[in-house]
Parts: C-alpha cells; structure tokens; sequence
C-alpha cells in the first residue's frame, strides 16, 4: 500500500522533500491532519524516505479486517491519554530503532489547540520532535526539521508555529492552529 500510494502521488505531481534525520528513534508529527487522505500521504513519505514507522490510531479501527491492516502497517491501538503516554514510552525503551508517529490535532477536524501527548511522550523517552508535513497547495509531503523539547514546550512549539505556518493540509479549512 505504501509504494502504490508513492506512485499515485508522484504520477499527480506531487514531491517528496526533506531528509530523514541521523537519529535511531524519534517521534515525527504529522501535521496537518485535515482529511482522510492525509493517511495515503503519510504512507507514501514512509515509502519514500524508506521509513518502517508506528502511529497510534483510535481502538474502533483495529475491530474486523480493519484490525488486521492497521496493525500490519505499523498502527498502535489508543485507550485513555494516561496509557497512551506510559506505552509509548516503554516501547521506546525496548527498541534500539523506533519512529513514532503522531497528528498532534487528535482529529481531522479544526481544533483550538494541539493535545500534548506527542511531547510528553518525546521528553519522557528523551528523543526528538521531526516537523513532518503534508501541503496539498504546493503538492509537497515531506520531513522537516528535528528538535528536543528538553522540558521546553513553548520553546519547541514556537519552531514548530515558523515551519508550519505556510503548510495547509489537503483541506485547508480543517487546519488547526499550532498552539498547545
């Protein structure tokens, strides 16, 4: 699914840009998450940069056949906040290489502010942010800059609100604002 989705992109003119950074683990944001098909493109920039990734998604998309494809493709089974943050900071403990990744939106829809999570779950593990990114106006995907929160949110986010401020999504009116 991820090399056909690549070409899909590729044959409708979209590019790839960025490079994927010298670190073994590491949570990337994907941001913005406005539509459905932001998932196609995530695949597609994993297949691209050659990344084998994990991202967490809600407990009713691993139910039936459903389960078994998100769960193949790297999907991790969310129950409450709390446990999220705890498993996603043991996972990284037990892997020498581990990509994790998270729309900090929560949803597709437009949001006030980001959810946490992804930074808890960063500081907690002690490995980096990746901005990785989806831009239907420019037909751009692609991975960003890295930095550690190091107990700094608002630092962090404050790079994150300069990268991000001229990517829109596949559905512009769905983006949120990069704000905690």
């Amino acid at each position: 699914m991820k090399w056909l989705s690549r070409k899909i992109l590729i044959a409708r003119g979209w590019r790839f840009v960025g490079a994927v950074p010298d670190v073994p683990k590491y949570v990337a944001v994907g941001f913005p998450h406005t539509s459905n098909w932001d998932f196609f493109v995530y695949l597609a920039v994993m297949d691209h940069f050659e990344i084998r990734s994990r991202f967490l998604a809600k407990e009713g998309l691993f139910r039936g056949p459903l389960g078994w494809l998100m769960r193949r493709w790297g999907g991790i089974s969310i129950g409450t906040a709390t446990e999220l943050v705890v498993a996603a900071v043991a996972s990284f403990e037990s892997h020498d290489e581990m990509v994790l990744v998270i729309a900090p939106e929560g949803t597709r829809s437009k949001t006030k502010a980001w959810k946490s999570g992804f930074w808890r779950i960063a500081d907690a593990a002690d490995v980096p942010v990746v901005m990785g990114f989806v831009d239907g106006e420019t037909k751009r995907a692609g991975l960003g800059p890295a930095a550690r929160i190091d107990g700094d949110p608002e630092r962090w986010i404050g790079l994150a609100a300069d990268f991000y401020e001229d990517k829109n999504g596949l559905k512009p009116r769905n983006r949120s604002p990069v704000v905690l």
